[in-house]
């Protein structure tokens, strides 16, 4: 399978500055699978230790830090030399071995030479408790979820991709009914990579969904097994709301919808937690839309979107029929499309907003940076893109653009681009027409 994260892999292994690297996500995003790739196509040879499942391994990094004594060890749990930029070294679920962390700085400042990845189960859950993270002493990279244009790609549609990344708007509109349909079954399937792979080997929607719920269930296990009781309940009780919550005309996060009743106060450590594992993203509202967004940023109200639209369709116990025959979706088609765009913004870097005015009731679905202008943006579910929201907000504000997502055509008139659904994470946020 293609990730475009390799691209980001091969710039860290050509840097002048590169460190250590850790890669951050939710389990099973394809960490391991994207460092043991990396590993194999890049390096002479690649030295694996896994924390969890060696004892020895675990024990290694408590004596000291020497860096010639680890390298050692390295080569006896993995059984490969260790050779200065011709061996991959890759410790994962390093969480596992609470020094290792530790163990990087050193690696850094004194042995730059050794090319070193980490990645690991609820790795940002323990980043955050750990007090002897070497802060500036290792490079980051956020795995997420595989994005639409990944899945195509591991569909065997690499020429669909192509033919929208050639931008000839004439040609994608003629291949805009197989990309819906593609897209509708990317809403079920999502983009974590084993159910990806599996659905593409088997084409069985039911193992789809079965495997989904182990994904599910193991990370409330994860939940249980890392935090307290009351911890654990609190947790459980915002990852159960979030498809009524997202339901909702108004999607902002409601505490009285986890628990009737419930407050700031009861679930802020579980908010905490859960964007920590990697489990949920926050998309916070800002008062006013003007550059920089995060200074108008109001922290008291967001919405929570889950890590992948297709968990969010199993946890939502949506039938496959609904949404692969296009039936009337209307409950759900909303939360869905936002999952889903919200979903392929945050995977190719962008950083989503979303504004509202509490006197008008007023909103618009999200709002990001692009080439230093605020993009307001409107997702719609399908050709209905009426907007009561953007519309007023742009006649208030003639010299802004916005973006709409629908199943539309891409069309730009006015103010407002109409961008199509699956174009999402293809086109460039580096320019205000998208293209």
């Amino acid at each position: 399978m293609y990730r475009k994260k390799y691209q980001d892999l091969l710039k860290w292994k050509n840097s002048n500055t590169r460190k250590p690297l850790i890669l951050m996500g939710a389990r099973q995003v394809g960490k391991t699978w994207l460092m043991k790739e990396f590993g194999r196509n890049e390096y002479s040879s690649v030295a694996y230790i896994n924390c969890d499942n060696n004892n020895i391994a675990k024990h290694i990094f408590e004596q000291d830090y020497d860096i010639r004594r680890l390298l050692l060890a390295f080569q006896s749990i993995s059984g490969i030399k260790i050779e200065p930029h011709k061996t991959l070294v890759i410790i994962d679920e390093i969480q596992e071995a609470p020094r290792a962390l530790s163990a990087l700085k050193y690696f850094c400042e004194n042995a730059r030479e050794y090319h070193i990845m980490a990645a690991g189960s609820l790795l940002g859950v323990t980043l955050q408790r750990n007090e002897s993270f070497p802060v500036g002493k290792v490079n980051l990279l956020h795995v997420y979820p595989m994005d639409f244009e990944e899945y195509l790609l591991a569909m065997d549609e690499a020429a669909l991709c192509e033919i929208i990344r050639s931008r000839d708007l004439a040609m994608i509109k003629v291949f805009s009914p197989k990309l819906k349909d593609l897209l509708f079954q990317y809403y079920y399937v999502g983009g974590m990579p084993e159910v990806v792979k599996t659905f593409k080997d088997t084409q069985d929607l039911s193992e789809v969904r079965s495997l989904q719920t182990t994904i599910l269930d193991s990370y409330r296990m994860d939940i249980s097994k890392h935090t307290t009781k009351t911890e654990s309940v609190r947790i459980g009780q915002v990852l159960a709301s979030l498809p009524s919550q997202l339901t909702k005309e108004n999607s902002k996060f409601i505490y009285g919808v986890a628990k009737p009743g419930g407050r700031a106060a009861d679930f802020e450590m579980a908010i905490m937690w859960l964007i920590d594992a990697g489990l949920i993203y926050k998309v916070t509202r800002v008062s006013k839309i003007a550059i920089p967004l995060k200074f108008y940023e109001d922290m008291q109200a967001f919405k929570l979107m889950l890590l992948d639209v297709g968990l969010l369709c199993c946890m939502a116990d949506v039938p496959p029929i609904l949404i692969l025959q296009k039936a009337d979706m209307v409950e759900f088609s909303g939360m869905l499309t936002e999952e889903y765009v919200a979903q392929q913004l945050i995977s190719n870097g962008v950083l989503p907003y979303y504004w509202s005015n509490p006197n008008t009731k007023a909103e618009i679905d999200f709002v990001i940076t692009v080439a230093n202008t605020p993009i307001p943006i409107e997702v719609k579910a399908n050709t209905n893109v009426k907007a009561k929201s953007l519309m007023g907000y742009l006649n208030e504000s003639a010299e802004h653009e916005a973006w709409r997502f629908s199943q539309l055509d891409y069309n730009r008139q006015g103010q407002i681009t109409d961008i199509p659904l699956y174009m999402a994470p293809f086109i460039s946020y580096d320019s205000v027409d998208g293209l």
